[in-house]
């Protein structure tokens, strides 16, 4: 009898997997951190495919100080003025840092191109010149990872209520956000065409199927391992002394500092 998989990963398994995972991205940060490498995770896809989530994840224990993630607003008009790619370019990577891009330079080949936001001029620029601008990176060192989060239409939408009505992620429903509900076949030809063109062997898409966001936070983890060739490293002994007696120190008294009210107390 053929063991059914269920539509979820279950809960267990996933928080158990997962901590294993992110224990390994701990020691493959410690590696990118002595070793000097400079590694570019890029995360696209279509509105609410879990891209935050998977982000999130990946971050939650690693050092800030080597690991920073980039989630760029409208440009500025002075942007907007400058060669498209060169606000991205001063948000790469230096020696021994990681840096995880939410969303892009392929704004561009999404919504600028879907909703309009750029010519088509400009949009067959950037397909032209993306596989060079990514050619550069890679030759310089870079290790530059790409992921795309496919999510289904019926999902997308349920994910949309679902924030509508959560005042907690409202802010992650954007006029923009709407619209693609509208638009899903033009974001569909544009993800084509964009694949089509930036899909390459030196900075290939890897695909990740986000209906169930356990197992695309799993996948993406495990993969993203996969992609940066670490060794492990041991962590440096740390020995934490005694505490010596404090013979000559008397703390002041209470009354003199201002405490933060204790609103933790009125729950209980």
């Amino acid at each position: 009898m053929t063991k059914t998989r269920p539509k979820r990963v279950p809960k267990a398994a996933y928080e158990k997997e997962l901590e294993k995972l992110q224990a390994e991205l701990v020691t493959m940060q410690r590696w990118i951190t002595e070793s000097g490498a400079r590694v570019v995770v890029i995360f696209e896809g279509r509105d609410a495919a879990g891209k935050g989530g998977a982000i999130k994840r990946v971050m939650q224990y690693l050092n800030p100080r080597s690991a920073r993630v980039v989630a760029l607003p409208q440009p500025s008009e002075r942007e907007r003025g400058e060669w498209y790619y060169q606000r991205y370019i001063g948000r790469l990577p230096t020696t021994g840092e990681i840096v995880l891009m939410d969303r892009s330079w392929y704004n561009r080949a999404g919504v600028e191109r879907v909703m309009g936001y750029c010519t088509p001029e400009e949009h067959a620029r950037f397909l032209e010149q993306t596989p060079i601008f990514e050619r550069l990176l890679v030759d310089d060192g870079i290790i530059l990872i790409k992921y795309w989060y496919s999510v289904s239409d019926e999902e997308q939408e349920k994910r949309f209520r679902s924030r509508q009505k959560d005042p907690l992620r409202r802010w992650k429903l954007s006029e923009t956000d709407v619209k693609s509900i509208t638009k899903w076949e033009d974001y569909s030809r544009a993800k084509d065409e964009m694949f089509e063109r930036t899909d390459t062997d030196e900075a290939p898409w890897w695909t990740i199927e986000s209906d169930d966001k356990r197992a695309a936070r799993l996948n993406t983890i495990s993969h993203l391992l996969s992609q940066v060739p670490y060794d492990q490293l041991k962590p440096e002994k740390v020995t934490i002394p005694d505490r010596p007696r404090a013979d000559n120190y008397e703390r002041p008294d209470k009354e003199l500092y201002r405490y933060v009210p204790d609103h933790a107390a009125t729950l209980y």
